[in-house]
């Protein structure tokens, strides 16, 4: 039996979220067309008769610009020393990780590590010309940090199998660190709050998303009937909070109605969901209010 686990690293919007998703078969990340969606590092596992694969989630890697940022790069490089892979996904658009204005202390400590790093090509469903996919495949051979150049389509779930054998050839063998039916060590209360801030990355444009976090203040599973759960959307402005509400409410009727229904798909049964949007301001660069986010 093999076990380890998997960083899977990148740029925002090169599509590691939906490649986790493509890998369990089941939507454990949100996603969205925006860039930065995903803030924490989410643990999503992976079992087969062969290998437990426990890959972590990462946020898109930036240059910070609020502690928010911060935060989450810190749980990109925490995420490489817990790693025994690393899956760093790239656009094939982009597909050079050394000169695509990634972190310098992320390329030196990638550059240093002992750690296996595998280059996902992603979006290749979108290549136009495949003989520009074996330029690209040539040309990074030429760097020894690589120990495979897989290119995929996490989107139509093309080559994802390829990678999934890939990553039990180097994974050491160790017994499960987690239960086979357990698809990750994240409380139901995160996913619920995960599954909230989508539908706001869904509907809601400029900064809004960006401004936005979602805390999940109660939940309790009641046997017999629907589960509850008060969730609070927090913003940094007056103006933002009456986006999210909406006309006559409207807007937040919207989200809690989607979002009610990807809970209850995610769950395996009814919840009542009562949403609040609370203002707190300039929020992303305050600490106590981040470390009180989970951050």
């Amino acid at each position: 039996m093999k076990s380890g686990f998997v960083s899977i690293l990148g740029k925002p919007n090169v599509g590691k979220s939906t490649l986790l998703n493509a890998i369990l078969n089941q939507k454990l990340s949100i996603i969205s067309k925006k860039p930065q969606t995903t803030r924490k590092k989410i643990l999503g596992i992976y079992n087969d008769e062969e290998a437990q694969i426990i890959f972590l989630d990462t946020p898109g890697i930036l240059k910070p610009e609020y502690l928010l940022h911060q935060k989450m790069l810190n749980y990109v490089l925490s995420a490489i020393d817990e790693s025994d892979l690393i899956v760093f996904v790239v656009d094939f658009k982009e597909y050079n990780i050394f000169n695509i204005g990634i972190n310098e202390n992320l390329i030196n400590l990638l550059k240093k590590t002992k750690v296996p790093i595998f280059i996902v090509i992603n979006k290749i469903d979108l290549m136009k010309d495949r003989a520009e996919l074996l330029k690209i495949i040539d040309e990074l051979k030429e760097y020894p940090y690589f120990k495979e150049i897989i290119p995929l389509s996490a989107l139509n779930n093309d080559n994802v199998s390829e990678l999934v054998k890939s990553i039990k050839v180097v994974l050491p063998e160790h017994p499960p660190y987690f239960d086979k039916d357990d698809i990750s060590d994240a409380p139901i209360r995160f996913f619920i709050a995960e599954i909230v801030r989508e539908k706001i990355f869904h509907y809601f444009h400029d900064e809004v998303p960006y401004s936005t976090e979602v805390i999940v203040d109660e939940y309790k599973e009641r046997i017999g009937s629907k589960d509850y759960a008060a969730v609070s959307i927090i913003v940094e402005r007056e103006s933002q909070k009456k986006i999210i509400i909406g006309k006559k409410g409207e807007a937040i009727k919207k989200i809690g109605e989607k979002a009610r229904q990807d809970i209850e798909e995610f769950i395996g049964k009814g919840i009542y969901l009562e949403l609040y949007v609370k203002v707190k301001e300039n929020w992303r660069n305050e600490e106590n209010l981040l470390r009180s986010f989970g951050y």
